[in-house]
């Protein structure tokens, strides 16, 4: 440590403390209260064990001891599960967001409820990884999508999240949703209602707002927004649906834009690459942008066009 910063460290000590303390929108600093984010990281692996058992986690895993595995690891996830529950619940606490009885029966509640769901949500996971195997001819097999492919990664923690937000935990629901984010580059929201059989191919930049209602056998691709138009209205606008719904057997291609809560785009409907759309589109169609002019530069400058796609050109 030189002299200058030894002289200096009292006075920058005082004023980061300050800082801390006199912020109006300081961070708690009871840090008991808040959840461990290395800890929730380990609650999804161990969660991700019990949906694809032998892909995750302790792998030679054979039927005569399956069950042994799943309540060892059941185990776990209560133990880490209830004491991160248990933070948020008691830091979330205040008038508008009561609940019945004791933090501690209140977490009790909240754990048994979503493990409960484990198999349904395990029912629903295999109908999207048989929905990305059927959609891609360059996959090889089942187990290729499970172990590799980002949409499944931030699909199953979308779906284990989506639980908890139902059950309205605070806190855990959305950092789960954005630590698959952060390794996949696709951003679900907890709150976002998904049917089943649900593609997401590539994944990079896909956004899915909170309030998007997606139906059953819907595929999107890389850079597609399912999103809000304006969020002018910030805070006044919480619990208003402000994303579109699509509905079943929906496609849409990458780079597009679906935007607004009254945007409802039709069973069946293919949207094509890096369209923009706020209004409601109806079901079967198929939407494209109109082909840009492209000029092939060779020995001699060529006109270049392609015939349109869809029923529906804006």
């Amino acid at each position: 440590m030189n002299n200058i910063f030894h002289n200096q460290i009292n006075r920058l000590i005082s004023e980061i403390a300050y800082s801390h303390r006199e912020l109006p929108l300081r961070i708690s600093l009871d840090s008991s209260l808040l959840p461990n984010s290395d800890t929730i990281i380990e609650i999804i692996q161990l969660l991700r064990e019990l949906l694809f058992p032998g892909y995750f986690g302790k792998q030679n895993i054979i039927n005569a001891t399956i069950e042994y595995r799943i309540g060892e690891v059941l185990i776990e996830i209560y133990e880490k599960l209830s004491e991160q529950v248990s933070r948020v619940l008691r830091h979330h606490v205040n008038p508008n967001n009561p609940f019945s009885g004791s933090v501690e029966q209140e977490t009790e509640r909240i754990i048994y409820e979503f493990l409960s769901k484990i198999p349904a949500i395990r029912h629903v996971l295999a109908t999207d990884v048989q929905a990305a195997f059927d959609g891609d001819p360059s996959a090889n097999s089942v187990d290729e999508i499970i172990f590799s492919y980002p949409g499944i990664f931030a699909a199953s923690i979308y779906r284990l999240a989506h639980e908890l937000y139902v059950l309205k935990v605070p806190l855990i629901p959305r950092f789960m949703t954005e630590y698959a984010h952060s390794v996949t580059g696709i951003d679900i929201h907890a709150g976002a209602t998904i049917g089943s059989s649900f593609f997401i191919d590539h994944g990079t930049g896909v956004v899915i707002g909170e309030t998007t209602v997606i139906g059953d056998r819907v595929k999107i691709y890389h850079g597609v927004t399912l999103g809000a138009l304006s969020l002018r209205g910030g805070q006044s606008l919480n619990g208003v649906k402000r994303h579109p719904t699509l509905e079943d057997d929906v496609t849409i291609y990458s780079g597009a834009s679906i935007l607004g809560g009254e945007t409802v785009i039709g069973k069946g409907v293919v949207i094509g690459s890096n369209v923009s759309i706020s209004k409601s589109v109806p079901a079967g169609a198929k939407v494209t942008m109109k082909n840009p002019e492209l000029i092939i530069q060779g020995r001699a400058p060529q006109e270049f066009t392609q015939d349109p796609i869809g029923d529906w050109v804006i």
